[in-house]
C-alpha cells in the first residue's frame, strides 16, 4: 500500500477499489486521547482512519489543522483519509500533505477550480476526493469525478458527529457509482452504523466511515467488528 511520494517519501495510500473500508471518525473519539483512539482502532484491522478538518467558516465548527495531523502521524501507519470541510482548500492542501495526509478530500461547494485542486493534490503524491453536501446533486461532479480517487457522499451535513442519517442523500451513491464505474471508491459519511450499513453498501458504497457507531461504544473493536459483518 506504499508508493514513492511527496518529497521523495514513501506514502500510504487508497487501498484499491473492490474491498470494503471502514474508516473510524476522530470527530466522535477522545480528542484528549487521539493516539491511544487511533491505536486501538489500528489493532482491529482497519486501514483507514478518517480525520475531519473544519474552519468554523464552511462549517459553524472547528477541529484540528496541519499540526495535529503531523503529531498523529508519528503515531499510526494507517491511511489518513483526511476530510477537509474548509473554504479554499487549494490554499491549504499542501500543509496537510507535508504533515502526513495520504488522502484528501475537499468539498465541491468550496472549490474554486476543483481540476487545480486535484492535480495539485496527485503532484503532491496524494490521493484527491471530491465530497457532496446533502443538497448537493451529483450532476455538479460529473465532469470531475473521474479524476479522483474517490467520492465522498455526505448522508448527514457537515460539522457535527452524531447526527440522524438522511436517506433521501444516501440514494445518490446509486447515481455515483453509476457516474464513476467500479475503479473509484465511493465513501459514505454520516449516522452509519451497523443497521444501515447492508443499505449503503447494496448502493454501491465500499468506503464507510463511522464515528458515533465506533467511538461512543466501549469496546472499539467490537463495534468496528460488527460494522465489518454487517457489510458483508
Amino acid at each position: 500500500m506504499s508508493v514513492p511520494g511527496g518529497k521523495g517519501k514513501a506514502i500510504l495510500r487508497l487501498p484499491k477499489a473492490g474491498t470494503i473500508e471502514v474508516a473510524p471518525s476522530i470527530l466522535s473519539a477522545d480528542f484528549a486521547r487521539l493516539a491511544d483512539e487511533i491505536a486501538q482502532i489500528e489493532s482491529a484491522g482497519v486501514r483507514m482512519v478518517h480525520l475531519d478538518i473544519m474552519d468554523g467558516h464552511f462549517v459553524p465548527n472547528m477541529t484540528i489543522g496541519p499540526p495535529v495531523v503531523a503529531k498523529l502521524r508519528k503515531y499510526s501507519n494507517l491511511v489518513f483519509d483526511c476530510h477537509l470541510m474548509i473554504s479554499e482548500p487549494l490554499k491549504h492542501i499542501e500543509h496537510f500533505v507535508e504533515a502526513g495526509a495520504n488522502h484528501i478530500t475537499f468539498h465541491i461547494e468550496a472549490a474554486g477550480d476543483p481540476k487545480e485542486v486535484i492535480g495539485k493534490l496527485h503532484g503532491f503524491g496524494c490521493t484527491a476526493g471530491i465530497c457532496l453536501n446533502p443538497d448537493t446533486p451529483v450532476e455538479a461532479i460529473k465532469e470531475i469525478a473521474s479524476l479522483c480517487d474517490m467520492v465522498l457522499v455526505m448522508t448527514v451535513r457537515p460539522g457535527f458527529g452524531a447526527q440522524k442519517f438522511i436517506p433521501e442523500a444516501a440514494k445518490k451513491i446509486m447515481k455515483v457509482r453509476e457516474v464513476v464505474g467500479p475503479d473509484i471508491r465511493v465513501e459514505v459519511d454520516g449516522g452509519i452504523d451497523p443497521q444501515r450499513v447492508p443499505l449503503v453498501v447494496s448502493y454501491g458504497a465500499d468506503t464507510l466511515v463511522a464515528g458515533n457507531a465506533v467511538f461512543s461504544k466501549p469496546d472499539r473493536i467490537a463495534a468496528i467488528k460488527a460494522i465489518q459483518e454487517a457489510a458483508k
